[in-house]
């Protein structure tokens, strides 16, 4: 069974003259882990698309609300989040254990800074256990056998895909990919994902894809929120259904607060039965 790499190999993977997306991302949500080749291409991309950072705040905010909802309402205590990111604040297991402290959290990335902050930051409660796996979305078949160390794939698991799937070109098959997934997985799990769209009314956006996709890695794939949608074919979807992530569910966590603006990033969440 392949064992994570050591910390220097890691690091000597780091790469901190291209931008790269995890660490934008954190620059974005206010952290602190990332070089100035990453913050001059966030700070290009919010002048070609001003509300670009707001897709971090949803997409996180998102999270906190589907794992919270996944724990309380649907007695998940598994998680598999593929597509971490770097660390920041109320990470899936932080959400998750202050509920449920025995919840299990595998975290998947790719990528090695992510990699070496996890192993120091996501760290779990004594009742629970958290594992990290450096694997690539596209290798389904290594990311579950090595999860398998820590979560029972006989008893439901979420699957988080959040802002990951993004990163598979419509010529590998991303649908296909997150099927494969799910098919490993026993009846009541859950899939949550989210992802960029595009449309016609998005020239900011897609001209922040395309600034993207000429200067940082890896390379991403807007799609349409039908073809969104389509991820979640075959599953029990949730209310609200497949909407930006600033509109699933915010009523409870901002009271008073009047509907929050949409952003260009769609989300869902839907069981398996």
């Amino acid at each position: 069974m392949p064992e994570n790499p050591p910390a220097a190999s890691l690091h000597a993977r780091i790469n901190s003259r291209q931008p790269h997306t995890a660490r934008i991302w954190n620059y974005w949500l206010g952290g602190r882990d990332h070089y100035e080749v990453d913050r001059a291409a966030g700070d290009r991309i919010r002048e070609l698309h001003p509300g670009i950072g707001d897709y971090a705040r949803e997409d996180r905010l998102f999270l906190g609300r589907a794992v919270r909802h996944l724990v309380t309402e649907c007695g998940i205590r598994q998680f598999l989040d593929i597509g971490t990111g770097l660390p920041t604040a109320d990470n899936t297991h932080e959400v998750a254990q202050r509920i449920a402290p025995d919840t299990r959290v595998v975290y998947v990335d790719n990528d090695p800074l992510v990699m070496v902050h996890a192993r120091a930051l996501l760290t779990s409660s004594p009742e629970g256990r958290t594992d990290h796996i450096d694997e690539d979305l596209r290798n389904v078949d290594a990311i579950l056998e090595q999860a398998a160390r820590t979560l029972d794939l006989t008893r439901p698991v979420a699957l988080m895909l959040l802002g990951v799937v993004i990163f598979l070109g419509d010529e590998e098959n991303p649908h296909g990919v997150v099927r494969r997934l799910l098919d490993a997985l026993p009846p009541g799990s859950h899939l949550a994902l989210s992802h960029t769209i595009t449309g016609p009314a998005m020239a900011e956006v897609d001209a922040a894809v395309r600034y993207w996709n000429a200067h940082g890695t890896p390379r991403l794939t807007q799609r349409s929120p039908d073809e969104v949608a389509r991820f979640f074919e075959g599953l029990d979807l949730l209310e609200p259904g497949v909407v930006s992530c600033s509109h699933w569910r915010p009523d409870e966590f901002r009271a008073g607060e009047g509907k929050p603006a949409e952003v260009a990033m769609y989300c869902g969440v839907a069981r398996k039965a």
